[in-house]
Order: C-alpha cells, then sequence, then structure tokens
C-alpha cells in the first residue's frame, strides 16, 4: 500500500520538478531551490539518528544510514555553489516558514513509534533514486551543469537510496499487522510533508504554477 501512495503523491508529478525536466525553470530558481531543500537535507542525519529501536542490527543499519547521510550534506553544498550560492548564503539561509514546518513534521515522524519512523523514511528515500536521475538529466540537458560538483550528490543518491530504501523495506515487511495502518498513516504523512516543501519552492521563487 505504500509504494501505492508513493507513485500517486511522486514527486516528479510535482509542477516545480516537472518544470526542472522540461528546462522551463531559471538558474536563479535552481539557486532559490538549493537553499530551501537544504533546510532538508542537513536535517536528514537527524532524523536517523532518532529512530527509536532496541534491536541490535537495526540499531547498526541506521547508525551507518545517518554516518552516510552526514556525508551527504557537503556534496550538496558543493552543487549551490555550483548555483552561484555562496557557503555563507546557503548555510545562513533559515528557509521559508513553510519549509520548516515541513522539517518540524518530519522529525516528529522520526522520533515517533518505530514503524512510524521507519515508514516515514521509506516514503522520503524509496523514490530518490529515480528523482535524482531526472535531475541530473535536466542540470545537464538545459542547465549546462555536467560538473562533478553540479551532479555529486544526485549521482550518490542515485545509487546509495537503493541500499537504504531496502533497509527500510525489509523492516516495513516484518511488521506485525497490528502496526501496518500506523506505518501507512506516516508514510502518507511524510510524502504529503515532502510535496509541502516543494510548495514552498515553487511559491517563493517560481509564483504561479506553470
Amino acid at each position: 500500500m505504500i509504494d501505492s501512495e508513493i507513485e500517486k503523491r511522486s514527486l516528479l508529478k510535482h509542477p516545480f520538478y516537472q518544470m526542472w525536466s522540461e528546462g522551463k525553470l531559471t538558474i536563479d530558481h535552481l539557486r532559490g531551490y538549493s537553499k530551501e531543500y537544504f533546510q532538508l537535507v542537513k536535517a536528514v542525519p537527524g532524523l536517523v539518528e532518532s529512530i527509536p529501536t532496541v534491536d541490535s542490527v537495526v540499531k547498526d543499519d541506521m547508525a551507518s544510514n545517518a554516518r552516510e547521510e552526514a556525508e551527504h550534506v557537503e556534496p550538496w553544498v558543493m552543487f549551490a555553489e555550483s548555483l552561484g550560492v555562496s557557503r555563507s548564503e546557503l548555510v545562513g539561509y533559515e528557509g521559508e516558514a513553510k519549509t520548516k514546518n515541513v522539517v518540524s513534521a518530519l522529525q516528529v515522524l522520526a522520533s515517533s513509534s518505530f514503524e512510524e519512523a521507519v515508514a516515514a523514511m521509506y516514503a522520503y528515500e524509496a523514490e530518490l533514486p529515480k528523482i535524482s536521475r531526472s535531475k541530473i538529466d535536466g542540470l545537464e540537458k538545459f542547465y549546462g551543469l555536467d560538473s562533478e560538483d553540479a551532479t555529486r550528490y544526485f549521482e550518490i543518491h542515485e545509487e546509495v537510496d537503493v541500499r537504504h530504501a531496502q533497509v527500510w523495506r525489509d523492516i516495513l515487511r516484518k511488521l506485525p499487522a497490528d502496526k501496518q495502518e500506523r506505518a501507512y498513516d506516516a508514510a502518507v504523512k511524510s510524502l504529503k510533508a515532502q510535496n509541502l516543501l516543494l510548495d514552498s519552492v515553487q511559491e517563493k521563487y517560481v509564483g504561479t504554477y506553470c
């Protein structure tokens, strides 16, 4: 059921990502996006670290995922710099109110029950490899951004999140029946939050949906 929700609420269907894949965004739009989305990028390691678990094997998986996510912050900084956003501007930006609400909502999900946290993260990472490939293609085709600095973050997530999503998927498959509904509801909330973040980007930097 969660996979069907991920497909139905796919971020690739959002107007902002559709404009990206069609070359309809400007570099200024992408600069704004790099600053706004950074609020989530830098929060993800903490989301993983806050997942409650007592299983030692799962704890090891979570710790490994969190370390990798922390390593992904710098490649995002490189992406922003390739667009002309300085490190100081990126780090100093705090995000729109709607963006902050999204990050807070995901933090609440990640620190809720184990099954809710796992479902929320699965809903976040399951589609990232496909999204990352779409972003790379758009950057190279329409914006001439094919340097390692510009694409490295997305190349990493095109590969790593296949593995991360599989960890979450394996856990979800083993959930007892009485916890599946809570997991499903958390996944839907995660997907809604992710789309809301793109709404925030669209509204601030692009305006009316095209």
